[in-house]
């Protein structure tokens, strides 16, 4: 106990941060709050000797409605776990450094130093701008890092007018000035730094006067830049388009930079789609990164290429495999990779060979992340409809899996999940469709329960064995609903021709399925038909709206968050031009192309006449991606309409829901919709 206590002094003086949520549940029943309790894993960091995991864990607090994140280290062999961090101030980007005798790590947006033990941090950098990730050469002596520049895309009345300097209006003059959550006004770029072990020195950008964002708003980061073995090189991916072309375009290539000419070789060019992600090998012969074809189309299949770097010649090494490639990592001989991947219903860990071949290492129902070695074992989180994620050591060749963390077990042992069921059922056009049921804890089959179809997002998203804090089944199942979650049409992990299905045909097959998927498990008798409710959010959300106008009165209840209600609108005023420019097949007034006429048709504003149910929307007025606008006119049909609505909406919030007490009140909203019409029968 004295270490501890010398540890954390050591850490910060004075000041202690959040720590992990020691809460007892009463009733075994998962609720909002215990949901909000969870300590967050991620960001997982093998050692250079393979003996030990350093990872980060998240700790909302609910009072203070802001998450503190700690550093963990605990040994790949499950020995010697220890908090190694415990300030006021949250601890990110943590990475081994002098050959694991040292961590770097961020903490308000500077970087900082201590010893493997946590003991004796320093603070290494005061860079005015600020860092938000970086990554250290193999030798350890210079630091690349990502910081803002100011984007030129919006300018304000003081750039013209020297006598208006508190004028707040924007001047935009061509496409994409805004993006996700932020009005660009400034883009992430790389910077490289000499490091003596103290100080930064030489600082450069390496995208000086070039006005591209690297990485890749929004959700970009450090994987998409990686240095060369021998630190004379930094690979990176860049769409080097700006305004009107980056609106249109996934076209991102991957450059090398040389460090020592400042000179820049495209190694993609003429390749249309994302590439993205590059890793040299370790034996520094290959780069590899993951790659789409087709420009314009956001989920084309990702390939997992690789390129030798002493003759060019690339190659797809997941040319056999009829899924999306993941996250990846070399294995320490360069002579495969390990990939994490979606595949049917779960995220599944592979090896890939040079040649192509691929070998399946671990599965089951679970979703793991990206597999790092560890000598004879890989480090990976894992999750699924019943664990938030915790860090495992999987070995190589039984894909046998020894949990490492433990964070969450003091809840996790206190709850009673629901059942979860894999069910295969007969879509209208008889394809066989994995469907899952999470029953509520103590299902009873001789009584009769509520119950839920889950619309998944994306909409070429994946379904599959994911623990969410704002859609997670167990919670849904905790209060006494059955839920129903289809892999419709759509959806990625079960080959690129079920996923493509969907774009162009949004009112189509997909919504098909989903009534598939509901009469299927309405006809169980212990389903009650008349309290049915349909819930989803961004293209679930339009699967709810469209829904409202076609479901001839299956539901009882609608829920629909950040949803897309009005195509035309939503075409007009979401960032990303080539998502809805290729799912809907072209703009409403292009009369000459088909897939686009009939998209906007179906468009759900144009059933509001149809439409007969309570119904609930939220969203975020953060939401750039599905404009806020849209969730407005929706609730504004319905009360028009003279039906039951409410809104709720979220000035802080984005796509998402994510600060604590926001995250709370959306749940106790989303079930006191829930419970008004379907908990009792009507």
């Amino acid at each position: 106990m004295a270490a501890t206590a010398a540890l954390n002094a050591c850490n910060e003086p004075g000041k202690t941060g959040g720590g992990r949520n020691e809460l007892t549940v009463s009733d075994g029943r998962l609720t909002a709050n215990i949901l909000n309790s969870f300590g967050r894993v991620s960001d997982p960091q093998v050692s250079p000797d393979g003996k030990t995991a350093l990872y980060g864990v998240s700790y909302p607090d609910i009072a203070e409605n802001k998450s503190n994140r700690e550093l963990f280290t605990v040994g790949t062999d499950g020995s010697r776990p220890r908090q190694i961090t415990h300030t006021a101030q949250s601890e990110s980007n943590a990475r081994w450094i002098a050959g694991g005798a040292k961590i770097a790590y961020l903490a308000g947006g500077q970087l900082w130093v201590m010893n493997a033990d946590g003991s004796a941090p320093q603070q290494i950098s005061h860079y005015a701008d600020g860092i938000s990730e970086f990554a250290f050469s193999p030798d350890g002596q210079k630091l690349l890092f990502i910081s803002a520049v100011n984007s030129k895309e919006i300018q304000h009345p003081a750039d013209f007018y020297d006598d208006l300097p508190k004028a707040s209006a924007r001047v935009i003059s061509d496409l994409m000035y805004r993006h996700w959550d932020e009005w660009v006004e400034n883009i992430p770029h790389p910077f490289v730094a000499d490091f003596d072990g103290e100080t930064l020195s030489n600082i450069f950008d390496i995208l000086s006067d070039e006005p591209f964002e690297c990485p890749t708003r929004p959700f970009g980061g450090i994987e998409q830049l990686s240095w060369s073995p021998d630190g004379k090189t930094i690979a990176y991916s860049c769409r080097k388009k700006t305004g009107r072309d980056y609106a249109f375009s996934t076209n991102t290539d991957i450059y090398l930079f040389d460090l020592s000419t400042c000179t820049t070789t495209n190694i993609t060019n003429g390749m249309g789609g994302y590439d993205a992600d590059p890793q040299f090998s370790p034996d520094g012969n290959y780069i590899a990164w993951n790659s789409m074809a087709r420009e314009g189309y956001e989920a084309d299949k990702v390939r997992l290429y690789v390129m030798r770097l002493d003759n060019g010649e690339k190659s797809d090494l997941t040319r056999s495999f009829d899924n999306n490639s993941g996250t990846f990592r070399w294995a320490p001989d360069s002579r495969s990779l390990y990939m994490q991947a979606s595949v049917r219903g779960a995220s599944r860990i592979f090896e890939v060979m040079l040649d192509g071949a691929v070998r399946t290492i671990a599965e089951g129902a679970y979703n793991y992340g990206t597999p790092q070695p560890a000598g004879e074992k890989l480090i990976a989180l894992r999750q699924s409809f019943s664990q938030p994620d915790e860090l495992y050591a999987i070995d190589k060749i039984t894909g046998e899996a020894a949990e490492l963390s433990f964070e969450n077990k003091h809840l996790l042992d206190q709850l009673t999940m629901g059942r979860v069921e894999e069910r295969w059922i007969k879509t209208t056009d008889n394809r066989q469709m994995l469907t899952f049921i999470i029953y509520p804890p103590d299902f009873d089959a001789s009584k009769k329960y509520p119950a839920l179809l889950f619309c998944e997002g994306g909409p070429q998203s994946a379904m599959d064995q994911f623990w969410s804090y704002r859609w997670n089944f167990q919670l849904m199942a905790a209060h006494g609903y059955i839920v129903t979650a289809p892999a419709r049409r759509g959806v990625s992990g079960f080959g690129q021709e079920w996923c493509e299905q969907i774009s162009g045909d949004y009112s189509g097959q997909n919504m098909k399925d989903y009534l598939t998927a509901v009469d299927d498990l309405k006809a169980e008798p212990f389903v009650d038909e008349n309290r049915l409710g349909a819930v989803g959010a961004s293209y679930g959300g339009y699967s709810v709206y469209y829904l409202a106008g076609h479901h001839e009165k299956r539901f009882k209840a609608f829920i629909a968050h950040s949803g897309i209600f009005n195509l035309e609108q939503m075409a007009l005023t979401t960032e990303e031009l080539w998502f809805v420019h290729w799912d809907n097949g072209g703009f409403y007034w292009e009369k000459d192309k088909p897939v686009a006429q009939r998209s906007y048709a179906a468009s759900p504003h144009r059933f509001v006449d149809k439409w007969d149910t309570p119904l609930l929307v939220m969203h975020g007025e953060k939401d750039f991606r599905v404009p806020f606008e849209q969730g407005m006119a929706a609730f504004n049909a319905a009360r028009i309409r003279n039906l039951p609505a409410e809104m709720a909406l979220f000035p802080e919030e984005n796509h998402w829901i994510l600060k604590p007490q926001n995250n709370i009140f959306w749940h106790r909203t989303f079930y006191a919709w829930l419970d008004r019409w379907l908990l009792i029968e009507n």
